[in-house]
């Protein structure tokens, strides 16, 4: 018959010693996964959750759907798939917390837009490095943005509201991030303004946009008449509004911009650029530089040129 072990204090001091350790650690978050193959970090950003939401074929088919028609309800999504509604609301769910899709009432009905500045931002950090198989597919879902009445744009931008605001209405500060392309006005409700290119552009001083400010209201909204003036496609496209709306979120600010009255089947280039243009207001604020993918400096003087300018 076996007999007991005598009692080992320091190994009972180590047991209790372990145990408070192991306690200790397991209340704190764990960087761990739970899966031996892998490890993530603790640190998730804004592409993190791009490419998480575009990796399930489900919600690549929901982004289609928003294609093909822009501002649909819960009921007509679900309609095109073979799930549960709350299945489809998951899927929403996860597209709306990386900002792909927008959601917005009108009366008692709840709307589901596109939101492609997530797609945009993905496109200038990572085409550059990986370009054919990501850049066939980007422009794919750019071409395919531009179908509805009502567009709508979101972004968070690391900065203040009243910074936010100035490069909005700055007119050197705004040509930084619209493509050489200042705008002037006394910004007062009923004033008018104009865009017009700087001597940053290969063309100074040419007309590119005109309107009227309907709402002033620093530095949280802001809503404008828009006339495209830049060629004669675009000038028969009539008037459209613009409304920018800015929203602190702790140390950041929420942009939203709602270009909407389009004609349905609009030129693309009306809001087409919208995506490159907030991507270069997030690089200025955030980082005191200018966007350098190839569209951005389109119309722009080579670089050392303009500085001297």
């Amino acid at each position: 018959m076996p007999t007991k072990a005598p009692y080992d204090a320091a190994a009972g001091a180590r047991s209790r010693r372990n145990w408070r350790e192991l306690n200790s650690v397991s209340s704190q978050p764990s960087p761990l996964t739970c899966d031996r193959m892998v490890t993530y970090t603790v640190a998730v950003n804004d592409d993190d959750h791009v490419f998480k939401a575009l990796a399930d074929p489900t919600r690549r088919f929901l982004l289609d759907l928003l294609f093909e028609q822009d501002g649909r309800t819960l009921t007509e999504l679900e309609a095109g798939l073979r799930m549960t509604r709350f299945g489809v609301m998951k899927h929403l769910r996860i597209l709306e917390e990386a900002r792909l899709v927008i959601t917005r009432r009108s009366g008692r009905t709840k709307l589901h837009f596109l939101n492609p500045v997530p797609i945009r931002l993905v496109h200038d950090r990572w085409i550059d490095k990986y370009t054919e198989p990501w850049a066939a597919t980007l422009t794919g879902l750019k071409r395919n943005l531009e179908q509805t009445m009502e567009k709508l744009f979101e972004i968070y931008i690391k900065t203040t509201p009243e910074r936010l605001w100035r490069a909005i209405i700055d007119p050197e500060l705004r040509s930084m991030f619209t493509f050489g392309v200042g705008v002037y006005s006394d910004w007062q409700p009923g004033s008018s303004y104009v865009g017009r290119t700087t001597d940053l552009t290969v063309s100074p001083n040419m007309t590119i946009c005109e309107g009227e400010n309907l709402e002033v209201d620093p530095p949280r909204r802001l809503v404008q008449t828009f006339r495209a003036m830049w060629s004669d496609d675009v000038k028969g496209e009539g008037t459209s509004v613009v409304t920018w709306e800015i929203r602190p979120v702790g140390d950041s600010c929420r942009l939203t911009v709602v270009h909407s009255q389009l004609r349905d089947g609009a030129n693309p280039q009306l809001y087409g650029g919208w995506p490159m243009v907030l991507s270069g207001l997030k690089t200025l604020l955030e980082t005191g530089e200018l966007l350098t993918t190839p569209g951005s400096q389109q119309y722009l003087k080579p670089r050392s040129a303009a500085q001297a300018a």
